[in-house]
């Protein structure tokens, strides 16, 4: 049974000059314990159809469900609290907090006694090759790299039914973005979680369960 379904979905926004069709009636159903890996050139809908996922917008026309139910008629902020997690491309970390305090916030903002949260943020630090010496060090004080693997960790640590990810080996050298690739894989093969990846890197895609291809919004395999 699909966890998440897209069916028939548009979506367009206007430009100053024209209107775009980023999605043009795509349908899909994801599972659980699959990775997938969206591809397409710049401009085809991936980033849209994540958005969309995520119930970070809504489309013109069609439906995204969640479970039985869809997002149009769901609490939104309350889908990404408890059901899907985002890994967002500009990385959303709190600036004023440490690394450990921006994977333990959602944690404790669910009501997880910052004992737990605490315990839980340093075990996916580590996963994603934090070490301690960093995990008390603010974002701007890590690279690039590190930092995006502080964002994948607090995606880990929620524990969601579906963990959204937009480029995220993309700042990351050729050893981390190949060890954070397994890691999302297992996370869904092994925990029974929906991963789905927009991706440009090949070496991504090569390691999804399922790739789905974009072309001027239209789903392409």
């Amino acid at each position: 049974m699909g966890l998440m379904k897209i069916d028939n979905v548009t979506y367009s926004y206007k430009s100053k000059y024209q209107t775009v069709n980023a999605l043009d009636g795509v349908s899909y159903e994801f599972e659980p314990g699959k990775f997938y890996a969206v591809v397409g050139r710049s401009g085809s809908g991936k980033t849209t159809l994540l958005s969309l996922i995520a119930g970070l917008d809504l489309p013109k026309s069609g439906s995204v469900t969640f479970g039985d139910k869809e997002t149009k008629k769901m609490n939104r902020d309350r889908l990404r609290l408890e059901h899907v997690s985002v890994i967002y491309q500009s990385l959303n970390l709190f600036p004023l907090l440490t690394a450990i305090e921006n994977v333990m916030f959602p944690l404790e903002y669910h009501g997880m006694s910052r004992r737990k949260a605490k315990v839980l943020a340093i075990e996916k630090l580590e996963s994603v090759g934090i070490d301690k010496t960093k995990h008390r060090r603010k974002p701007s004080m890590l690279s690039g790299g590190e930092q995006q693997r502080v964002a994948i960790a607090r995606a880990l640590a929620a524990k969601t039914e579906i963990i959204l990810a937009d480029e995220p080996t993309g700042n990351l050298d050729s050893e981390n973005s190949a060890n954070i690739v397994q890691l999302l894989k297992d996370l869904a093969n092994s925990e029974n979680v929906c991963v789905i990846v927009v991706t440009h890197d090949p070496e991504v895609s090569a390691c999804a369960d399922v790739v789905i291809s974009l072309l001027d919004g239209k789903l392409v395999n």
